[in-house]
């Protein structure tokens, strides 16, 4: 069984919080996984080493993995640690990303191999540092090559497997085809920023937002929460399950990208899950009143339909 040497054995344990090394050996082929070997080039092993990246195979077929580890923080940038995003952290995952795009570039659709990220972030490093250099453009560029990726037609598979927190989430996870997250029975922790971070932002009282976690998902962290928003495609309920459920959703979103159902995956689809499990009450009028604002201002741009578009 994949991952049967870990210390302890699965049965003792009770979360994956720092454990990214151990969630890859239990998804892919067991032994595979080669660190910092990226589409056939070699990365620098002391280069942001919080940045976990490297080639594995899984049921036989090579891979791209990305996952956070914990274990390290960056001599360089004082604020990462923790699986904290940061500037460098970002454009190595980025860099992966695009090298895998280039090892692949003469595949057909069918066989661009996938990418498997493996989630275990708070947040991104707040350091005043990596700000003024442009953590932002580091961490963008990382979504910029998932975004590509998909669309070139590299299965993007995100495994949740401990926390998936507000900056570090939006680069490491939210733009893969498919989001898959271990329950809450192992304390799981999903969201887009602690309540005690939104009453400092938006100033309402932060018991009032307590009340409103109860009822309201957009307030409350976890699993089921966000599964229910439609930003979690499935949740794995056991350890063992990890890898069945990745290789299942490799091959069903390479049946889906080859029928041309491209609206199938990646995060329209899971806005449109959102609003199907009742989780995204008012989407569908947001986005149909952005769709009449367009047209109204299209039409005035173009000075009526008949009209010619003026300079």
């Amino acid at each position: 069984m994949p991952g049967a040497g870990l210390g302890g054995g699965l049965e003792s344990v009770i979360n994956f919080y720092g454990r990214g090394r151990d969630a890859i050996e239990l998804i892919v082929d067991e032994g595979s996984f080669e660190e910092n070997l990226c589409g056939g080039e070699r990365l620098d092993p002391e280069y942001a080493e919080s940045a976990l990246v490297g080639t594995a195979t899984i049921s036989g077929e090579i891979a791209t993995v990305i996952a956070n580890d914990a274990g390290f923080g960056n001599p360089r940038f004082k604020m990462v640690y923790s699986g904290l995003m940061g500037l460098e952290e970002g454009l190595k995952m980025a860099y992966a990303v695009y090298l895998t795009i280039k090892a692949d570039k003469d595949k057909p659709l069918t066989e661009k191999r996938p990418i498997i990220l493996v989630v275990d972030t708070p947040g991104m490093s707040p350091g005043k540092v990596e700000e003024i250099i442009g953590i932002y453009k580091s961490t963008g560029a990382y979504q910029l090559a998932s975004a590509e990726a998909r669309r070139l037609g590299h299965p993007i598979v995100a495994m949740i497997i401990g926390r998936a927190i507000s900056g570090g989430f939006l680069c490491h996870g939210l733009q893969a085809d498919r989001i898959l997250a271990l329950s809450d029975t192992f304390g799981t922790m999903i969201h887009v920023m602690p309540l005690i971070g939104i009453a400092r932002v938006t100033k309402i009282n932060i018991m009032l937002l307590e009340e409103l976690a109860e009822s309201n998902p957009v307030f409350a962290a976890g699993v089921s929460h966000f599964y229910n928003l439609g930003g979690v495609d499935g949740i794995v309920e056991t350890i063992e399950d990890m890898r069945a459920s990745v290789v299942t959703q490799i091959a069903e979103i390479r049946r889906l990208k080859a029928g041309g159902e491209h609206d199938e995956v990646g995060p329209w689809s899971r806005l449109m899950s959102g609003i199907r499990r009742g989780g995204r009450k008012t989407s569908e009028k947001v986005i149909q009143l952005m769709e009449d604002e367009f047209e109204k201002a299209l039409l005035s741009w173009l000075g009526g339909e008949d009209d010619e578009p003026t300079p």
